[in-house]
Formats: C-alpha cells, structure tokens, sequence
C-alpha cells in the first residue's frame, strides 16, 4: 500500500513538472521576440520657388526611408499630410517626427496622392490682384532619392531628412507659361537635429496647456499630435510679450530646435499672433489707400487657425483696421544697423508683398471681405531676384536687387537689401564679397518701408544662391 503511494506522488510531481514545461514552452511561444529599439525620425520641409507661383499645393500620402541591403522600410509621416510647398519661400517648417527602428537607411521613397493644385497670382493695373487655381498633371506619384549619407536612426538623438520641393525645376513652363504638367523634383538630405537644415523657421500652432513651474507649454503640432516647447532664458519674446501671456487661446509662432526628449522643441524665439482665437498668415498684396495711413489691405491667406471661420487658406481676405490694432515685427534675432534703428511698423508701413499674421476673434473672421483684428505682425519671407549691377557694398554690407518670381508682382520697385553680423549665407554663398551683380539670389528677411525716404528696405536674414 505505501509502495502504490509513494508511486502515485512520484506520478503526481511527475505530471506538475509536464504541466510546468509544457505552460513555460507555450507562454514563451506565445510572447513576442524581444521589441526592436527604436529613434525619432523627423522630416523638415521647404521649397525653391519658381516666378508667379503662388500656391503648390499636393498630399504626400507616404515617406518611406529604405534599408536598401534588406529591402526593410519603415514609415516616417503618421499619416498622409497635405503640403502647400509653395508658401515656405527659403524657410523650414517641421512636417513631422515619428519613432522607427533604429537602424541605417539609404534610400527615400516619397508617395504623391490625388489632387495637386496650383495657383499663381493674376494682376491687372488699378485692380487688386487675384489668385487663379489649375489642376496640373503629375508625370510620376513616386518619387525615389538614394541619400548620399544614409539616415543613421539611433536612440540616443533624434535624426531627419530635409525635403526641398524644387517648384522651379518641377513646373514645366513653356515659352514663359505654365504648361500645366508637373515633373516632380525632389532634393532630400540627412540632417541632425542642431544641423542648419534641421532648424525650424516657423511652426504656427495654437497653446493647449501652461506649465508656469517649467516654463514650457503644449501646442498642437502636425496630425494633432502634442508638442512640449521648451523655453529657456535665452528664448526671445517678440514685442515685449512673456510667459504669463500664454493662455488656451493663444496662438503663437515659434521657432527653435527638436531635442533629444522626444516630441519637444527648444524655443529660440516665440511670438505671440492672436490672443483671441484666429489667426491668418500671408502675403499682403494690395494695400487701401496706397499711400499715407493704411485703412485695409488685402491678405493671400497661406495659414490660418482654426479652420472653420469664414476665412479660407489660399484665398484673399480684405483685413479691416479702424486704429485700435496694435503692430509688431518678429524680428528673428534681426540686428539693425545704426542707420535704421528708425525702423517701424505700423498703419503708414504696410507694404504690398510683405508677410504678414493678423490675430483677432473668430467672430470677426466670418467672411472674407470684411476681417477685424487685434494684431498685425510683420514676418519672415524668401524674396527671388537679381542683384543690381554696381550695387554691392562688402563694408556697408548693402546692395539692391530686382524682386521677381511671385512677390516681384507685387514689389516691382528696387530693393534696398541690408545685412548685419546676424545675417547667413546658405546654399552657395559664404558672404558679400562673392555676390555679383546680376547673381540670381534668394533673400529671407523683413520687407518694410523706410521712414525717412520712403524707400523699400529687405532687412536680410538668409541669403541663399540659387543658380
């Protein structure tokens, strides 16, 4: 009896330890191989611009960054994104950043979708101009780039691409007309994340949360994805504004640099645009009365928060001023000259071709012809053209230039281009003794009016090469 008992626990362990590895090889079948590590992958967008183009608007349904030895590819937007390149004019904006595996990337492979539209600006003498919008054909919807550096994806920083939409080698003109037919052109290039490339010019958004103790906030940033924006003591308030201005009506303009924390960015300078719940960005191309105090202006509206006023991007809204708005100039860390330290901008200093934020109540938004605001800005915007002949001066660093390409429609009066220690050469120029008249250039800066003659001043952030 005690043999048939002992043998009946000896069954018994016997069938626990079976159950036991028979549960441990199922449970490790079942678990997943251990997670692949991942890094932030972002992706920086601008555009080279061709002449009269003033809209390109197109989905980019996919980015995929390829491992070319393996065939692995990962996804670097959230979802598709609708892009109106047109609008950067040599200035950079986040599109997005997302976590992909780490790893070495070699290729990209962009994915055009449906529907691209193109507008440019029609004007006629006395009238104020118009936009004009065609559907253009695509010769291709895919787009493939072998990097000349590979996308090196690590988890210790984040790492992107720059994407630049060369408008002016993909629209085909003929006999100087648009043909209509679109031959997609993409420049792409790796940058870090403190790279030059990498850093973003203009991120408008809107402030969801404060945090006074960390002096950081919240913004809604692409694909209604949460942002953190840092700010430091070294970040710059545009007009005198601070930190306890910000409120859940806010809408502010940024720029700054990606961390290392993921989804954040480091606050370089910030402006504030609209306290009151709308803002709209753009281009002012027809100013009421021409001279003298300005009592409205026309505005082709390229951004705009929210979307649901009366006020539609890509169209002309007629900005009303009655005196009451206040004015302010994001200066972009822009260090005057002594002989411009008069500089202003207000009601006498609007300027067709200049860009400009208005903020005010949505309820003062709810048609086109007929919009109240609060607050004017003066902005950043790339200008095309070509240096005067005998105009370069190395020591006043100063030369003028002939506006063309889209805001030569609306500047055609020669400009009076003025650069400090501040200013930076890109894309082929290392500094003013290299510019020759006749040079074909791009100069980011403010466009506004000298006080003292009367004159049209392009205070110059970026000059850029362009042939």
């Amino acid at each position: 009896m005690r043999t048939n008992r002992i043998s009946i626990r000896v069954l018994l362990v016997a069938l626990a330890a079976f159950a036991f590895l028979a549960g441990a090889s199922l449970a490790q079948a079942a678990a997943p191989a251990s997670a692949t590590p991942k890094g932030e992958a972002f992706v920086i967008g601008t555009d080279t611009p061709l002449a009269a183009v003033a809209s390109f608007s197109v989905q980019i349904a996919d980015i995929e960054a390829v491992d070319t030895s393996t065939g692995v590819s990962v996804h670097l937007l959230s979802s598709p994104a609708t892009i109106d390149f047109a609008r950067f004019d040599g200035l950079q904006t986040l599109i997005d950043i997302n976590s992909v595996p780490v790893g070495s990337y070699n290729q990209i492979v962009i994915t055009i979708g449906p529907n691209p539209s193109l507008g440019y600006l029609v004007t006629s003498t006395g009238n104020p101009p118009a936009i004009q919008y065609i559907t253009p054909t695509l010769t291709t919807s895919t787009i493939t780039r072998n990097l000349l550096h590979p996308l090196m994806v690590n988890q210790s920083e984040p790492v992107g691409i720059r994407m630049d939409f060369d408008l002016r080698q993909s629209i085909q003109v003929l006999n100087g007309q648009i043909t209509g037919t679109v031959d997609p052109v993409f420049n792409v290039r790796v940058v870090g994340p403190n790279a030059p490339g990498a850093f973003i010019d203009e991120f408008d958004t809107g402030v969801l949360n404060v945090d006074a103790t960390n002096q950081s906030f919240t913004v809604q940033g692409p694909h209604g994805r949460s942002w953190t924006i840092d700010t430091t003591s070294q970040t710059e308030w545009d007009g005198g504004a601070t930190f306890s201005e910000l409120n859940s009506n806010t809408i502010v303009q940024i720029s700054g640099v990606l961390s290392r924390a993921t989804s954040t960015i480091t606050a370089d300078e910030i402006t504030i645009l609209s306290q009151n719940g709308f803002y709209a960005g753009g281009l002012s191309t027809f100013v009421t009365p021409s001279t003298g105090a300005a009592s409205s202006f026309d505005l082709y509206v390229r951004g705009l928060l929210p979307a649901n006023t009366g006020v539609k991007r890509g169209e002309i809204a007629t900005v009303q001023l009655n005196g009451t708005e206040k004015y302010f100039i994001r200066w972009n860390r822009h260090r005057l000259p002594a002989s411009l330290t008069n500089l202003v901008f207000n009601a006498d200093a609007l300027l067709p071709g200049q860009s400009i934020g208005v903020g005010g109540p949505a309820t003062g938004a709810a048609s086109e012809s007929d919009v109240t605001v609060k607050r004017v800005t003066l902005r950043d915007f790339g200008y095309v053209g070509k240096v005067v002949d005998g105009s370069v001066h190395p020591v006043k660093e100063t030369f003028q230039m002939k506006v063309d390409g889209f805001a030569g429609q609306l500047v055609p009066q020669t400009v009076d281009v003025y650069l400090t220690g501040w200013s930076r050469f890109r894309f082929g120029f290392t500094g003013i003794r290299e510019i020759r008249g006749g040079d074909r250039v791009r100069v980011v800066g403010l466009l506004i009016k000298n006080p003292a003659n009367g004159n049209t001043i392009l205070l110059g952030r970026y000059v850029d090469a362009l042939d």
